[in-house]
């Protein structure tokens, strides 16, 4: 028997697996699964952008290696996008770098900093890079219910009372996906003091922070004085501007950190493709009232999923912030579990959700919607989902009992 590499062994089961091999089998069917599942946009690139990446493409010079910690014009965007929207000051050189999605930003910070066994606090339910970039460098990670306020934070403090070897970093994910939930300043500010005391570093993926719904814009952590002595932030340009499959983010923050974060991606990549690097400035540097539309889609969105499922029987809190609802599992089916329940969904009402287990332990009993369809699809979910709301308990047992379903118990 061959067994699994190391390092693969190592990460999670694939939570999503199960419910994506069953959402593809009903598509291959011919049923129109209205997918609220993965979060990707599906709304076009602001045509600006579009039209700078497609002048830079045309020039043949642009098709040469790019720079691995972004092109200087691109770094000094993000630099300047801080300086206006948070007031914060960063040095374009030192303290700023490109990546490739935030995600791979978190990936390769963990391959950076981190030594086999050291121990990581992670949020839980949180996004998995969060925790899965950490396990595949060989850390242990610490898990901590999820939260916002002073509990959390003695959480976290327990955490390191309580671990061996003391933990080197906390992450931190305000406006969170999958739970939509906000931190205020006061809460980044006691965080910051909590770090600077523990000795721990501070890694805060704010990726949804132009993606709020009410008059309070989402803070960084970076604006809280001495927080750069402990901090880097991690942002995206995939759903503020619409540009998911560009593959575009930053890290920011402390100089050393950034500067091992930089040292990394030297060593593995050249950046990304030039004229896309030029695009996402044109979209730093660019009008903003397209993230305002984007906005304004997804409050809309928001809206009618929470007023058009609340009539059809299913109660969604309205989240605050991101392209997400996080929502408990109704009282009748609570018992099957998030991924039953999501593979119950797809089966008798067509709609694709993601299992709050794939997010982590605390995650279940919930499924993250995604605002990624449009209104109208979103009311035909809410009346597919009234009528197996309204097939009762009978149909229950009947789907429970249904080989696609009982297959995979």
């Amino acid at each position: 028997m061959i067994e699994e590499f190391h390092r693969i062994k190592r990460l999670p089961l694939y939570v999503f697996a199960e419910v994506n091999r069953l959402k593809a089998g009903a598509r291959a069917r011919g049923a129109d699964i209205i997918d609220l599942g993965m979060g990707n946009p599906d709304l076009p690139t602001p045509q600006h952008i579009v039209d700078k990446m497609v002048e830079t493409v045309a020039k043949p010079r642009t098709h040469r290696y790019s720079a691995s910690k972004g092109i200087p014009g691109l770094r000094r965007a993000q630099a300047a996008y801080y300086d206006r929207r948070f007031g914060v000051k960063l040095n374009p050189e030192t303290q700023v770098v490109a990546t490739l999605g935030s995600k791979e930003g978190f990936a390769n910070m963990a391959q950076a900093i981190t030594a086999p066994g050291d121990v990581i606090l992670v949020p839980n339910p949180t996004y998995p890079i969060h925790e899965f970039g950490f396990i595949i460098s060989g850390a242990a990670m610490r898990h901590l219910p999820a939260g916002n306020g002073d509990e959390f934070l003695r959480a976290v403090e327990r955490a390191v009372k309580h671990s061996i070897p003391k933990p080197l970093a906390l992450v931190l994910s305000y406006p969170s996906n999958p739970t939509a939930m906000t931190a205020s300043i006061e809460f980044y500010t006691a965080a910051v003091d909590l770090a600077k005391r523990l000795g721990l570093i501070i890694l805060s993926d704010i990726a949804y922070a132009e993606i709020y719904f009410d008059d309070n814009p989402p803070p960084s952590i970076l604006q809280v004085p001495g927080a750069i002595d402990v901090a880097v932030e991690f942002t995206s340009l995939s759903k503020t501007y619409n540009m998911p499959g560009w593959r575009m983010g930053f890290a920011v923050g402390n100089e050393r950190l950034i500067g091992a974060l930089a040292r990394v991606k030297s060593y593995l990549d050249y950046g990304a493709f030039t004229p896309i690097q030029v695009a996402a400035s044109a979209a730093l540097n660019g009008p903003q009232d397209c993230v305002e539309e984007i906005r304004q889609t997804y409050k809309r969105r928001r809206d009618i999923l929470v007023e058009s499922f609340g009539r059809a029987g299913w109660d969604i809190p309205p989240p605050p912030a991101t392209m997400f609802a996080w929502a408990p599992i109704p009282e009748p089916y609570r018992h099957l579990g998030s991924v039953e329940f999501s593979k119950l969904l797809i089966e008798k009402a067509d709609i694709a959700v993601s299992p709050g287990l794939g997010f982590g332990e605390y995650g279940e009993g919930f499924v993250r919607i995604a605002l990624v369809e449009n209104e109208h699809r979103i009311r035909q979910a809410a009346r597919s989902l009234k009528k197996f709301f309204s097939q009762g308990t009978e149909t229950l047992h009947n789907v429970i009992s249904h080989p696609a379903i009982k297959a995979s118990r």
